[in-house]
C-alpha cells in the first residue's frame, strides 16, 4: 500500500469525485463550514435561494467578527439577518463580541481528520489541529451546507520539515515569515504545505495555527499539521478529548517536494510594506521609529500570544509617542488574561484594549495617521488595507511588537526575551454566546427571517454569448488584491446590497470604473479586466467577482490569477483567461476595444481564443474542468441550478 501523508489521508477519506492519480480536479465532502459577517450575509442569501430546508453538514457556524463597529443601521441589520437565518436553518450563531471566527473555531469546533470550508481566506487556521481547512467564496459554502461537494485542483503536497527548537524571543510568526521569504506570495497555487519533522512537537497548537493561518498568503490550497499528542492535550484542555483522532504521516510517506527549516536558526522576521512576501529580518530595521502597534487578529490573538505581550510589558509603560491597541481572539482569551493579571498589566502599560474582533486588520477601525509606521501582528499589509493609504505597515510577531512598544522603535525581541508561556492544562469554557447549538443541523421550524432595507436579492449571471465585443475597461498591474477590487473598511457595510456595493468596485484604482461599466453595459459592450501577475490575491471576498458580474464584466485577462479568486470568477460566470504570451499584456491599453469572437466555442473546446485589439492581436487561454465549463457557459453557479 502507498505510504500516505496527512493531507492525502484526509482528502482520500472525503473523496466523492475524481481520482487523485489521474484527474486534475477532485470533489471532497465537507464536514464543517464557517462564515463571518462580511461574507456570510451573501452566503446565506445564496443558500436560501437553493430551497434546502436545513444545513446538511456535521456543523455550520455563523460568526460575527468583522464589521462589529455599528455606525449606521446596515451592520446591525445584517447581524439580525444572520441570527434569524441561523435559527431557521440549523446553523450555530456566534454573537458579536464572542470573538474572531478562526480563533473561536479552533477552540470550540476544530476537529482532526475533518474537512472545514470557510468563507474567509484564513480558514486554513484549522490546519493547526489536523483539519483540511480551506477558504472559499460564500457560494461554495452555500453549496457545501446544502450537501454538495467542494472542488479543488488535485493538489501537490510539499513537506515543510521542521527540526530543532525555536530560541527565546522567536515564535511561530517568524517561522511562517521564513517560509514566505522562501516561496513568496505567488506560484504556489495547487499546493498543500504539510508541516512535519521532529520540530513540530515543540510547537503548541496556537503556534501551529499561526503558521497554518498565514499559509493563505502563500496562495496554497491549505496548510496542515499532524494531529498528535500536542493536539490531544489542547483538545483535552478545551474539554473536547472525544474529538481527538491521531493522524500522522506514514513512515516513508511520499511528498512532491521537501523543504527543511532548522527552528534553532530562525531569526525574528517581519514583512515590510506592502506585501506579506516582502520579508526582511527585524535586525535590518532595528531602530526604525514606530507610530502605532496593533496586536491581535486571527493570526496572533491566542492566550499564548497576548500573555507573552503582557510578560514583555510587565512593570513598564509603552513609549509616549506610540499608540498600542490589543484585540484578543475570544472571550475565553480575555477571561484567562483577566484571571492571571495580564489585563491589568496591559492596561497599566498604556495599551488600548479593543473588542474581540477583526476590526483593525481590515481597516474597519484604528487606522493609523498619515504616513505612519505601524507594526501589526495580523497577516496582510497590502497598501491601504489599514484604512490609511500612506501608512507603512509591517507584519511582526507579538514578541517583536511588544519589545518595540517600549521604545517606540523597532527592537529585537531576542535582546531581552521573556519566559515561554506554558500550554494551559484546562481552558475556562463559556459557550453562552454560541446560540442554537442544540438545534444545529435541525433548525427551528417556522422561524422567521429578519431583513433590513440594506439586504437586496442576489443577482444571477446570464449565459455566455457566442461572440463578445468587449472593452478593456480597466488595466491594472501585478498583485492586485481583492481589497483593490472590492474595498472593505467603510464600504464593507454594503456587502448584502450588490447594486450599492458595486458602486465601489476598483475604487482605489479607478473611482470611475462603475460608471464606465454601466455605460458599456448600456451600449451592449462587455467589460473586460486586464491584469498582471497574481491577480485577485488576498481575501476570499466573493464580492470581488459578484459585483463585477453585476456591472457586466464577462472576462478577466491576466498574466496569472490566484486560486480562490479564480474559483469565484467561475462561480459568477466570468471567464478567467491568461495571456498565452505574458508579453502581450503590453499590447492592451485601458479603454481599447477587444474583439472576442468565438468565445463560447473556445470555452466548449480547448480554451484558446484569438483576440483582436485594434491593429494588434494575441491569444488568450483558459483551462477549465468540465464542471467549470458548464458554470461559465450558464452564467455562474446560481444560474446553473
Amino acid at each position: 500500500m502507498k505510504k500516505m501523508n496527512v493531507a492525502r489521508k484526509i482528502i482520500s477519506a472525503h473523496l466523492v469525485e475524481g481520482d487523485p492519480a489521474k484527474d486534475p480536479e477532485l470533489g471532497i465532502r465537507i464536514d464543517q463550514t464557517l462564515t463571518q459577517d462580511a461574507t456570510g450575509t451573501m452566503a446565506y442569501l445564496q443558500f436560501e435561494s437553493m430551497g434546502v430546508p436545513r444545513v446538511k453538514t456535521e456543523i455550520s457556524v455563523s460568526y460575527v467578527d468583522h464589521n462589529t463597529v455599528q455606525i449606521g443601521f446596515e451592520n446591525a441589520d445584517d447581524h439580525d439577518f444572520l441570527q434569524s437565518i441561523a435559527k431557521k436553518y440549523g446553523v450555530v450563531y456566534s454573537k458579536c463580541g464572542n470573538g474572531i471566527c478562526h480563533q473561536l473555531h479552533l477552540e470550540r469546533f476544530g476537529k482532526p481528520g475533518t474537512t472545514l470550508l470557510g468563507s474567509d481566506s484564513h480558514t486554513p487556521t484549522g490546519g493547526g489541529v489536523g483539519q483540511i481547512a480551506i477558504g472559499a467564496g460564500g457560494i461554495d459554502i452555500a453549496v457545501a451546507m446544502a450537501g454538495g461537494a467542494f472542488h479543488i485542483p488535485t493538489p501537490k503536497v510539499r513537506a515543510i520539515v521542521l527540526k530543532g527548537k525555536l530560541r527565546k524571543g522567536v515564535s511561530a510568526k517568524d517561522v511562517i515569515l521564513t517560509v514566505l521569504k522562501k516561496f513568496g506570495t505567488k506560484g504556489n497555487v495547487g499546493w498543500i504545505f504539510e508541516y512535519t519533522g521532529p520540530g513540530v512537537a515543540t510547537l503548541d497548537v496556537p503556534s501551529r495555527a499561526t503558521i497554518a493561518n498565514m499559509g493563505a498568503e502563500l496562495g496554497v490550497t491549505t496548510s496542515v499539521f499532524p494531529s498528535d499528542s500536542v493536539t490531544r492535550q489542547f483538545l483535552a484542555a478545551q474539554g473536547r478529548a472525544k474529538d481527538f483522532v491521531k493522524i500522522v504521516a506514514d513512515k516513508g510517506a511520499e511528498y512532491d517536494d521537501v523543504f527543511e527549516i532548522d527552528l534553532a536558526k530562525v531569526e525574528p522576521m517581519m514583512a515590510a510594506p506592502h506585501s506579506p512576501g516582502n520579508v526582511v529580518t527585524v535586525k535590518s530595521k532595528k531602530g526604525l521609529r514606530v507610530n502605532q502597534i496593533m496586536i491581535g487578529s486571527c493570526t496572533n490573538s491566542s492566550y499564548r500570544d497576548i500573555r507573552t505581550v503582557a510578560l514583555y510589558l510587565k512593570g513598564k509603560h509603552v513609549a509616549d509617542d506610540v499608540e498600542v491597541g490589543i484585540a484578543c481572539g475570544s472571550r475565553q482569551v480575555v477571561n484567562m488574561l483577566a484571571k492571571d493579571g495580564s489585563l491589568a498589566i496591559l492596561h497599566a502599560a498604556g495599551c488600548r484594549m479593543l473588542e474581540n474582533a477583526c476590526g483593525f486588520c481590515i481597516g474597519a477601525h484604528m487606522s493609523p495617521r498619515t504616513g505612519a509606521v505601524s507594526l501589526r501582528t495580523n497577516n496582510r499589509n497590502f497598501e491601504g488595507r489599514s484604512g490609511t493609504k500612506s501608512a507603512q505597515v509591517y507584519l511582526v510577531s507579538p514578541e517583536t511588537a511588544a519589545a518595540s512598544a517600549l521604545t517606540g522603535r523597532v527592537e529585537l525581541p531576542t535582546d531581552k526575551p521573556v519566559k515561554a508561556v506554558p500550554s494551559p492544562k484546562k481552558f475556562p469554557i463559556d459557550d453562552a454566546m454560541f446560540l442554537y447549538r442544540k438545534t444545529a443541523g435541525k433548525g427551528v421550524k417556522g422561524a422567521a427571517i429578519t431583513r433590513g432595507p440594506n439586504i437586496a436579492p442576489v443577482p444571477k449571471g446570464e449565459p455566455l454569448a457566442k461572440d463578445i465585443k468587449g472593452v478593456a475597461t480597466i488595466k491594472v498591474g501585478d498583485k492586485i488584491t481583492t481589497d483593490h477590487i472590492m474595498p472593505a473598511g467603510a464600504r464593507l457595510k454594503f456587502r448584502s446590497n450588490i447594486p450599492q456595493y458595486a458602486k465601489f468596485v476598483f475604487e482605489p484604482c479607478d473611482p470611475d470604473f462603475h460608471d464606465k461599466c454601466m455605460a458599456n453595459k448600456e451600449a451592449g459592450l462587455a467589460n473586460v479586466i486586464i491584469a498582471g501577475e497574481s491577480y485577485g490575491q488576498g481575501s476570499s471576498r466573493e464580492h470581488a467577482a459578484l459585483c463585477p458580474m453585476y456591472l457586466g464584466v464577462k472576462a478577466v485577462i491576466a498574466k496569472s490569477i490566484e486560486r480562490i479568486h479564480r474559483a469565484n470568477l467561475i462561480n459568477f460566470g466570468i471567464v478567467p483567461f491568461v495571456f498565452e504570451n505574458p508579453a502581450d499584456y503590453d499590447k492592451v491599453r485601458a479603454g481599447a476595444s477587444l474583439d472576442m469572437r468565438g468565445i463560447r466555442a473556445a470555452i466548449e473546446g480547448d480554451g484558446r481564443l484569438p483576440v483582436k485589439c485594434g491593429k494588434e492581436s494575441f491569444v488568450i487561454r483558459t483551462s477549465l474542468s468540465g464542471r467549470e465549463k458548464h458554470l461559465v457557459l450558464c452564467g455562474g453557479l446560481l444560474a446553473s441550478l
